[in-house]
């Protein structure tokens, strides 16, 4: 399984992280597919390479919390709410809840 993540980057108290696409299995430094991303809490600037994201979310990549969090601050996902992808995870939701 594909998770979006976080990857610390950075020097002591300077941390930078990286949203990659990763393993569940690797590490938090271990090897990820593909960098999407990054985030700089100190500075609160977020880049986001979109199509990469789209294209790991509907190959049903899962965003941990963190990540979710920061790609609803950038305003990802209130672009896409009429996209099918995210239409049919809320339907889903609806159904099971």
């Amino acid at each position: 399984m594909v998770k979006l993540r976080l990857k610390r980057c950075g020097r002591k108290q300077r941390a930078i992280y990286r949203i990659v696409a990763i393993d569940v299995r690797f590490r938090r430094e271990g090897r990820d597919l593909q960098r999407v991303g990054f985030y700089d809490p100190i500075n609160n600037q977020t880049y986001s390479n979109v199509p990469a994201i789209l294209y790991f979310l509907e190959k049903g990549a899962q965003p941990t919390g963190t990540v979710h969090d920061i790609l609803r601050k950038a305003e990802f996902f209130k672009e896409r709410s009429s996209s099918g992808f995210l239409q049919k995870k809320i339907n889903k939701e609806k159904m099971v809840g």
